[in-house]
C-alpha cells in the first residue's frame, strides 16, 4: 500500500488523492483469527470484506473486540480459540457499508463520516472496491491544510 502523493490543497483534494489504494483485504468466510492476525499484522483499524470481488462489509478492530469472549467469564481457553477458529467474518463484519468514488470531493467524505461517525469509507470505481480512506488519512488533509507547527508560528 503505497502512500499517495500530497496535494497541499486539501480544500480542493478529492477521496484518491488520500485513500489508500489497492487495500488489503479478506473474503467473507475468511476466519476471525485470519482477520485478527491480519489487523495485527498490518497495523490496520479496518478491513474490507470481499465476496467475489465485489464488497460486502467491512470489518473493524472494534467489531473483533465486540465479537470475542470476554476473559473475565468462565470460557475455556479452548473455547475462546474456537470463537476465532471457527467464526467466520461475514457474520462479524458491518454489511453494506457506506461508500464513497474516489472522484468525490474530500469534504464530502469528511461529511459522511461525520454524519455516520464512521471510522472509514471504503472508495468504489465502477463497483470495485478501489481504496479505503480512513479517519488517519483525513488528519493527514488536516495537517496539510493547518500545516506544521513551526510554519504557524513563523505566520
Amino acid at each position: 500500500m503505497a502512500e499517495p502523493e500530497i496535494p497541499k490543497q486539501p480544500l480542493l483534494s478529492q477521496v484518491r488523492d488520500y485513500m489508500t489504494s489497492d487495500p488489503q483485504t479478506l473474503d467473507k468466510r475468511s476466519t476471525l483469527l485470519n482477520a485478527v492476525l491480519l489487523l495485527r499484522r498490518s497495523e490496520l483499524r479496518h478491513i474490507p470484506i470481499l465476496d467475489n470481488d465485489r464488497l460486502v462489509g467491512v470489518l473493524s478492530d472494534r467489531d473483533v473486540a465486540r465479537w470475542a469472549p470476554s476473559m473475565a467469564t468462565s470460557v475455556s481457553p479452548q473455547e475462546y480459540n474456537r470463537v476465532f477458529e471457527e467464526t467466520p467474518v461475514g457474520k462479524v463484519m458491518t454489511r453494506n457499508p457506506i461508500s464513497v468514488s474516489p472522484d468525490a470531493p474530500l469534504a464530502e467524505a469528511v461529511n459522511l463520516m461525520y454524519k455516520h461517525r464512521l471510522g472509514c469509507l471504503p472508495v468504489l470505481e465502477a463497483g470495485r472496491l478501489s481504496g479505503i480512506i480512513t479517519v488517519t488519512d483525513m488528519l493527514r488533509a488536516l495537517y496539510d491544510l493547518i500545516g506544521s507547527p513551526q510554519e504557524a508560528e513563523s505566520v
